[in-house]
């Protein structure tokens, strides 16, 4: 049975097994030993929270890429965005009814503002790296599509530099209570790969063999038992029998 891993991403660790020369960021090496594990959705090294895990090719590619005759079925993917200011009722509408980007006007998205509270419960300390301000809003955004570092620059382009970014679910899996840099492993049912749009093996070779036709013959044609071959008789001798015959 494929399996799932949910892990909550520390910030500074790079999406990747191969260290980058260029910093000092750690990566998953640091967390998995299985290298036959791959990332289905990346996170900045700078960003936070769920990021999923597998090894079974069809499972990464089902929540990379979700199947067309999944697509009116899709689960968006949720974050928790820390940005600079006070955000107005007009920058929240204009996040929820999309943003004019480089690569296209973003898709609706469902934007509300998150409370003291909510954020006292689930919202772990900040990085120290991560610079303080006087004024910010918590803001839980779901979008439903995957542009490039997308949910940031939504923020930054209606004016709400987005100062920490926690990634709280994706594809129907949530962060829940996932301490930081824990991950937890779950074995994905059938139901769990119906939803995803991946084909269990079983039902996959049941599927390939009922789609073989069973060859049909053409029916033979009835032979008689005792076949009798005539040989044709050749033109001229047929003519020439035919012509001494009427002679008197």
């Amino acid at each position: 049975m494929p399996t799932l891993i949910l892990f909550n991403k520390p910030y500074g660790v790079l999406s990747q097994f191969r260290s980058d020369d260029n910093n000092n960021f750690a990566t998953l090496s640091d967390y998995f030993s299985d290298k036959s594990l791959r990332v289905a959705g990346r996170l900045d090294a700078t960003s936070e929270g769920l990021l999923l895990l597998t090894a079974d090719g069809q499972v990464n590619k089902a929540l990379t890429h979700p199947p067309k005759a999944n697509a009116g079925k899709k689960q968006g993917k949720t974050y928790w965005i820390q940005v600079e200011g006070d955000a107005s009722d007009a920058q929240l509408q204009q996040l929820q009814t999309g943003v004019a980007l480089k690569d296209g006007i973003t898709l609706p998205a469902e934007v509300v503002r998150l409370s003291e509270a909510q954020i006292a419960e689930h919202i772990w300390q900040a990085p120290d790296k991560i610079a303080k301000r006087k004024v910010t809003t918590w803001l839980a955004i779901t979008i439903f599509e995957g542009k490039n570092r997308q949910v940031r620059r939504m923020a930054a382009h209606v004016g709400l530099p987005c100062l920490r970014l926690i990634r709280m679910a994706s594809s129907g899996f949530s962060l829940g209570n996932l301490e930081v840099g824990a991950s937890t492993q779950i074995p994905l049912s059938p139901a769990h790969l119906k939803r995803l749009g991946v084909q269990p093996l079983s039902a996959a070779t049941t599927t390939l063999q009922s789609r073989k036709k069973p060859r049909v013959l053409p029916p033979k044609s009835p032979q008689s038992k005792h076949p009798t071959s005539r040989r044709k008789q050749p033109l001229a001798d047929s003519l020439k029998e035919t012509a001494m015959r009427k002679q008197p």
